[in-house]
């Protein structure tokens, strides 16, 4: 062989090697990342062409594919739409990525997840076509109801947790949005209702739940700060005595810390600490910030997950307090201000963790999921404790102080007939030209504790009081928690 024509031949033995590894690393490298791509039509479509899982609550489906006689085959509907919307999130052919549990939860509900792969050689095996779980919700549909009805035309967000095990009974979040036309096949309807949902001002397509631009809790906070200077045995008990004059003078700063009705929260100014909480004295809970230090309130509250990343299996935000606070810093971060920062979800958590004796409980939406032939893939989760917060004892006189801020104090909405209520109000400043956020946390019945409740109404509240968290947000959380104990 002469050497043009053995180099010829080496030069297409290298092709040939280069398509074979060329085509290798597309179907098995690569395969499930261009599979993935949003810009795949091929994907999506074949994806149409099967039917999607339903997602379930309370026997209801909120999500749910029907057929169609059209190149998609099966369209998404949403039967209780505006309702569920941050929860099911969308599934959309103009939009690509679902969001959601339509995208938390998309190897379950597409069929494509290995816990189906059974099911999928025994379709391939029939020649039947496979079909996506069912995925079953916590959610309680009453409870639902409840939150969304009574946070009406607000801004603002609810959030209820079964304190015994984590399960979520309640996520909503206000402005709602309709995810139907967003599903539609007629892709002219599709794109406006994305158009006018991704360029709308209040972000109505945000789980304000759970993400976004995250609150400062106000007063609700003061639960966690409570709960520091009780493990730390800076006071004993519910009727230790704490500073509550009428300003506070903190130190490296010509600005001092007042009360809202600028007035002394007792004789000589000092109060007890269970008076503190159902007046909700800033200056006895910056006293007790100050000495504490900003690592102490910063560790606490890591107890109750704040800084913890969960999956519900929806993404939840991140709740923060600073790292390096200075002694200002830390006497407004005791009383939630300053650059603390939550999600409803979060401080739920924190009343849930001090209604189960001091355990907070990992968070989850999932009850359980089927398949297409109804048979359980997985059950309902085992609970599974996040972390021990804080002791027994300290759970007890948290419950005692929250239950007089309910009887004695601002939280007197949100008082049930027969019912011991056991809850915290808060007022949190975050824009100086709008009025403070209204919070109110909670939990039912305080001596056997089946529902925990975070409320936030976006610029609900009074400047200089508390009455919006009790007046806004309380007869909110009373509302759900009743639908839960019915």
């Amino acid at each position: 062989m002469n050497a043009p024509i053995r180099r010829i031949s080496v030069l297409i033995a290298l092709l040939f090697t280069a398509l074979l590894v060329s085509a290798t690393v597309l179907q098995a490298v690569q395969a499930r990342s261009l599979g993935q791509m949003t810009a795949n039509k091929r994907t999506l479509l074949d994806d149409y062409s099967r039917e999607r899982g339903a997602i379930v609550v309370d026997g209801q489906n909120i999500a749910e594919s029907v057929p169609v006689d059209d190149q998609y085959q099966w369209l998404r509907r949403y039967p209780q739409g505006p309702l569920y919307s941050q929860v099911t999130g969308f599934y959309s052919y103009v939009v690509g990525a679902p969001y959601g549990l339509e995208h938390a939860s998309n190897d379950l509900l597409s069929g494509d997840s290995d816990s189906l792969f059974v099911n999928r050689v025994t379709d391939l095996l029939t020649g039947r076509r496979t079909a996506g779980a069912t995925i079953e919700l916590t959610l309680n549909a009453k409870a639902q109801k409840a939150a969304d009805e009574a946070l009406g035309d607000s801004r603002g967000a609810v959030v209820a947790l079964d304190p015994r095990t984590g399960a979520i009974l309640a996520m909503v979040s206000h402005p709602e949005y309709d995810p139907n036309p967003l599903s539609s096949h007629n892709l002219g309807t599709a794109s406006s209702a994305w158009k006018r949902l991704s360029t709308d001002p209040d972000r109505a397509y945000t789980n304000r739940a759970i993400g976004g631009n995250l609150y400062p809790p106000g007063s609700t906070f003061k639960v966690v700060t409570a709960a520091a200077a009780l493990e730390d045995g800076l006071v004993q008990d519910e009727n230790s005595s704490v500073p509550g004059p009428a300003t506070l003078d903190l130190p490296l700063t010509d600005t001092n810390l007042p009360n809202e009705n600028r007035q002394a929260c007792g004789p000589d100014d000092r109060t007890t600490l269970l008076r503190a909480l159902e007046i909700s004295c800033n200056t006895a809970f910056g006293s007790l910030g100050l000495e504490l230090g900003g690592e102490k309130l910063r560790a606490q509250a890591a107890k109750f997950g704040f800084g913890d990343t969960l999956n519900v299996p929806l993404r939840v935000t991140p709740s923060s307090v600073p790292a390096d606070l200075n002694a200002p810093q830390a006497a407004q971060s005791a009383i939630g201000q300053y650059d603390v920062r939550t999600t409803p979800l979060q401080m739920a958590m924190v009343a849930a963790g001090i209604a189960n004796g001091g355990r907070v409980m990992t968070p989850y939406l999932i009850d359980s999921v089927r398949s297409a032939d109804l048979d359980t893939i997985s059950g309902s989760p085992q609970p599974v404790e996040l972390s021990q917060a804080v002791s027994e004892r300290t759970a007890q006189i948290l419950t005692t102080m929250m239950v007089g801020v309910v009887e004695n104090g601002s939280g007197a909405r949100a008082q049930i007939d027969g019912v011991a209520v056991a809850g915290k109000t808060g007022t949190a400043q975050h824009d100086p030209d709008k009025p403070p956020h209204a919070w109110f946390i909670s939990f039912a019945p305080a001596d056997d504790p089946k529902v925990a409740v975070a409320v936030v109404v976006e610029d609900g509240g009074v400047t200089g009081s508390e009455v919006g968290g009790g007046r806004v947000a309380a007869p909110i959380a009373k509302a759900v928690m009743e639908a839960v104990l019915q």
